[in-house]
């Protein structure tokens, strides 16, 4: 007899064709006795699929009409996984594919258990995208999001511990305004308390949200939105690099691939000057290659060097014969 899980698959299996199962005949097909056969159907209710039985001497069992796809079995990472994906996928640079990602969110959701169903569509809601080039980093627990999801959208004050840059820890209690996704991190935008003031605050460095289960009146944000808020707060901030390239390309053009993340000027001859502010030569480096311009480096000269090795190795890659894998054609 195969294992609790791997039997209950199987049985959710056979019930989404739909048709009718005598008690008898699935219990066999499942080489399970009844009771055993009665216990996986309550599993799978648990689990939130609408599992009708029927009793007697030709008793049995069959999917809820109208369940054509039941409510899907993830957990709360999947579920915060699932809908930081497709939202990504919306907001991302891939032509056509925004309509269609939002169409697939909604219907999942839609499918979701009701307790998952609520989290997710808070973090959904509550999410500004600053940026979605590039994935957001998966170092913040799902358990942390939604908490802070919940709290903004249900107005909320929470509280949590914070640890700034340089190690130091304290407390904070805050209302939550709206969470951004920015540069492949998550920010809280969020009006803090003790500090009578708006704080942008890094939800990796965020740890231990509760809420208070006091409400509050929503505050005018000092700006048009959160992710210009968080954009400005990060162009102030020290950054380890600064890089600033001329481009052999018009300022429009450019601007409008990379001007959310990266300041665009117009320069002679149909020129422009870029300039990034990044904890990492290596994000600077792919949004420059992905914008099919030539471009002169102009600071730091560490990027110089940098691209020299990338150069190097892509070179060298590109000079091997190609070699399709094993039944390619």
């Amino acid at each position: 007899m195969a294992n609790t899980s791997t039997r209950t698959l199987r049985l959710l299996s056979l019930l989404q064709s739909h048709r009718y199962w005598p008690g008898a005949e699935l219990a066999e097909r499942l080489d399970v006795s009844q009771r055993t056969l009665r216990r996986d159907v309550d599993r799978l209710r648990e689990l939130g699929y609408p599992v009708e039985a029927r009793r007697g001497v030709d008793g049995g069992y069959q999917l809820a009409a109208g369940a054509a796809l039941p409510p899907l079995v993830i957990d709360d990472e999947e579920a915060v996984a699932l809908a930081v994906g497709l939202h990504a996928a919306a907001q991302g640079p891939v032509a056509g594919i925004a309509e269609p990602s939002l169409r697939v969110l909604a219907k999942i959701v839609q499918v979701m258990p009701g307790r998952l169903r609520r989290r997710v569509e808070a973090l959904r809601a509550m999410t500004v995208a600053g940026t979605w080039d590039g994935p957001p980093r998966t170092d913040v627990a799902p358990g942390v999001l939604t908490t802070i999801a919940l709290a903004c959208r249900d107005a909320e004050r929470i509280r949590f511990a914070y640890t700034a840059a340089g190690g130091t820890r304290t407390d904070r209690h805050v209302e939550p305004h709206r969470l951004v996704s920015l540069g492949r991190r998550w920010y809280l935008v969020a009006f803090d308390l003790d500090r009578a003031d708006w704080r942008n605050l890094r939800v990796d460095r965020i740890s231990g949200p509760e809420g208070t289960g006091a409400p509050f009146r929503p505050r005018e944000l000092p700006v048009a939105d959160a992710a210009e808020f968080v954009r400005a707060r990060l162009d102030t901030a020290p950054r380890e690099h600064r890089v600033e390239v001329l481009m052999d390309a018009p300022a429009a053009r450019i601007r409008e691939r990379v001007g959310r993340w990266a300041a665009v000027e117009e320069a002679e001859g149909g020129r422009c000057r870029v300039r990034f502010a990044s904890d990492s030569l290596d994000w600077p480096m792919m949004a420059l290659g992905g914008l099919g311009a030539d471009f002169r480096v102009l600071h730091p000269p560490e990027l110089v060097d940098r691209l020299r090795d990338w150069s190097v190795r892509f070179q060298r890659a590109a000079s091997l014969p190609y070699e399709p894998p094993d039944g390619a054609s």
